[in-house]
């Protein structure tokens, strides 16, 4: 019965309104201009079934949270099947999700119609108490001339609230290989730059990436950022001390607190 119902929820988001459009309605109606409140952030889910599901029950229990993003590898082959699959993990959670598209959504089946059919448009953007929350498609590990002037104006518009968060999937450069090298990251360090300059401009609190499924916290020149993939996602290949986690961040009026939280045994 419950798979029959997601079905049908899943076909009635292909004639109406998003399932992240809905959940942006459920958010706004919980904002009443708080200074004080906390979400969690977390990537890379895809091909790690089991635990994505401990994760999620694990954040039902962590009662303060007002929403989750999930940034992006929702599935692995972007298959009607996954999504089901993926929307039958979040539909009943006790807290929002919304979701942001990774490399995973765009490629083999369906490419981006599918999630663009069931999620809305890739870059979007939201306020919530005293922080602006902007999303950046990088999918296809670039950004686009389009999106950086997207962008820039919706950074003008943070400039009224305290805190600016920028989440997107793919890392501008990668750690691993070095402070500003290419890797499991951008394909174009100059195209990263572009994108670093201006979120260096604009003085964003946090960026927040996933791709690499591991944690790492650091500064690319000016901003501040988190690679946060550790919600499912393979873990070999990527860092011998890669962990599963989420990010709880707490928001406290001018004060952000970022908080690892592991996957319990």
């Amino acid at each position: 019965m419950k798979k029959i119902i997601l079905i049908l929820l899943m076909t009635a988001l292909t004639f109406a309104a998003s399932y992240n459009e809905k959940i942006l309605a459920q958010i706004h109606q919980s904002d009443h201009n708080q200074t004080r409140f906390s979400f969690a952030v977390l990537g890379d889910n895809r091909d790690g079934d089991d635990i994505f599901r401990r994760m999620v029950s694990q954040i039902d229990h962590d009662r303060n949270l007002s929403f989750i993003i999930n940034n992006g590898d929702l599935v692995s082959l972007g298959k009607a099947n996954e999504y089901t699959t993926y929307m039958s993990m979040i539909h009943e959670a006790k807290h929002p999700w919304l979701s942001v598209i990774g490399n995973h959504e765009i490629y083999w089946h369906g490419g981006t119609s599918r999630y663009r059919k069931m999620f809305g448009v890739a870059d979007f953007s939201f306020a919530y108490g005293n922080s602006y929350f902007i999303i950046l498609d990088t999918s296809r590990k670039r950004i686009e001339t389009r999106q950086l002037r997207w962008l820039k104006q919706e950074l003008q518009t943070a400039r009224k609230y305290t805190h600016t968060f920028v989440l997107t999937h793919v890392p501008l450069y990668d750690p691993r290989k070095g402070m500003y090298a290419r890797g499991h990251s951008f394909r174009n360090i100059d195209n990263a730059r572009r994108l670093n300059d201006l979120l260096d401009r604009y003085a964003v609190s946090m960026l927040f990436t996933s791709h690499i499924h591991y944690y790492h916290r650091g500064v690319w020149h000016q901003t501040p950022y988190i690679i946060t993939g550790g919600a499912g996602a393979p873990l070999r290949g990527y860092s011998r001390d890669g962990f599963y986690h989420y990010i709880r961040v707490v928001v406290e009026g001018k004060n952000v607190k970022y908080e690892v939280v592991k996957l319990k045994k």
